[in-house]
């Protein structure tokens, strides 16, 4: 019997799904095989239609912790194809286990105190490294990694192989790493083909070395993108029940001829010479040869007599058709409004009076000349003005005095 675990602590990988149809692959193949499913999440059960807390169903943490038999949660759900369920109880599992002796081994256990007839065992692991995957890896003795060819995915590995070589070392010493499924995989993108070539030089850095993936490989069938893989989960199938003519399903079934160490056909574009000889000849079938018939003396007919052919009519001319010159359109004139008569003038408007603007301190106001007012005077009253007004007085000259002459000043002795 071959035990083995499908394991990678980063989620959305494809470890469910891989698990799924390797083993209905498998199991189409005749082996008989049994998926232990130690997810919390129950996916692989519910992926079955097996309801994980239904009555009368005895799941994978009653086994573990109330003591129940291996052989008690083992549920057929196909020909040479069993299940032991899973439940959402298992993430309390951890914590009910701590104080347990021996609880890494406690699966192990009672794995081998069961009797039955397997060819395979198939773990799918829950995406953590916790206690529950420590149980798979002390019952498996090979693990296989499934993984995107994506740069986070190939950086998780190199702590999942830690965990492997851990286990190896201190509990179970046939551990070893079977190799690598490339999940979701496309060839037409160059990050694929570079994360494909470091995981080979990886791997060939560790041969002959004391290390558990020293005899690890990449599988060569990758897992194709395929919309059916995502698909038959919903009407609990498995790829080959759900479409077997799709890329998935190819793409399963040679992985499981891998596993089982059949060879794989490698698939060869057929050449122009031998589409041609694919092609059925076809032979003609024979046709008998017409015989001879008696010839048939017939009376010769008389020609008929040509008749005149009639003069053909002389074609008219054509005359075309007269069209009136265009006139140009007269352009409508607007009336000119005219200009209505004001009722009223209109007043002018008196200039405002400037605001008066006050001194400043220390200034005198300047005085305002006063505006002029004209006086209208009749003639009569200017001529009796004129009249009563006294003549001018005439003003005499202002004599001058004869100024003095200097009497000279004495020097000072």
């Amino acid at each position: 019997m071959r035990v083995i675990a499908l394991m990678n602590q980063k989620g959305g990988v494809g470890k469910t799904t891989t698990t799924v149809n390797l083993g209905a692959a498998l199991a189409e193949a005749g082996k008989k095989v049994c998926m232990i499913d130690l997810d919390p999440q129950a996916h692989l059960t519910i992926n079955y239609g097996v309801e994980p807390d239904g009555e009368n169903v005895v799941n994978l943490y009653q086994v573990l912790i109330d003591g129940k038999s291996f052989l008690e949660a083992v549920q057929e759900v196909g020909k040479n194809l069993a299940i032991v369920p899973g439940s959402i109880d298992l993430a309390a599992a951890e914590i009910e286990l701590v104080t347990v002796v021996g609880r890494e081994k406690i699966l192990k256990e009672k794995v081998e105190a069961a009797q039955h007839d397997f060819d395979f065992l198939l773990l799918d692991c829950p995406p953590s490294l916790g206690l529950l995957t420590i149980n798979a890896l002390s019952l498996a003795s090979e693990v296989i990694i499934p993984m995107q060819p994506h740069f986070l995915a190939l950086q998780g590995v190199a702590k999942l192989l830690e965990t492997v070589q851990l286990v190896s070392k201190r509990i179970n010493s046939s551990l070893k790493v079977g190799g690598i499924v490339l999940t979701m995989f496309d060839s037409q993108t160059k990050l694929s083909s570079e994360v494909v070539a470091e995981l080979q030089k990886f791997i060939e850095e560790a041969r002959g070395k004391p290390l558990p993936w020293a005899d690890a490989r990449i599988f060569q069938s990758k897992i194709r993108r395929n919309i059916k893989l995502a698909e038959s989960p919903s009407f609990g199938q498995t790829i080959l029940t759900y479409d077997s003519q799709s890329h998935g399903a190819a793409d399963y079934r040679s992985l499981a001829r891998e596993v089982m160490g059949e060879p794989i056909a490698p698939v060869v574009a057929p050449t122009a010479a031998a589409a041609i000889a694919a092609v059925p000849t076809v032979t003609p079938a024979k046709v008998p040869a017409p015989t001879k018939a008696a010839p048939v003396i017939a009376a010769a007919p008389t020609a008929p007599k040509p008749a005149a052919a009639p003069k053909p009519a002389a074609p008219k001319p054509v005359v075309p058709p007269k069209v009136p010159a265009p006139t140009a359109p007269t352009a409508a004139l607007a009336p000119v409004p005219t200009a209505k008569p004001m009722a009223k003038p209109i007043a002018p408007v008196a200039s405002p009076k400037p605001f008066p603007i006050p001194p400043k301190p220390g200034e005198t106001k300047p005085i305002e000349p006063k505006p002029s007012v004209a006086v209208t005077v009749s003639p009569a009253v200017a001529a009796a003005s004129a009249a009563a007004k006294p003549a001018p007085a005439v003003k005499k000259p202002i004599a001058h005095s004869a100024a003095p002459a200097p009497q000279p000043v004495a020097p000072t002795p």
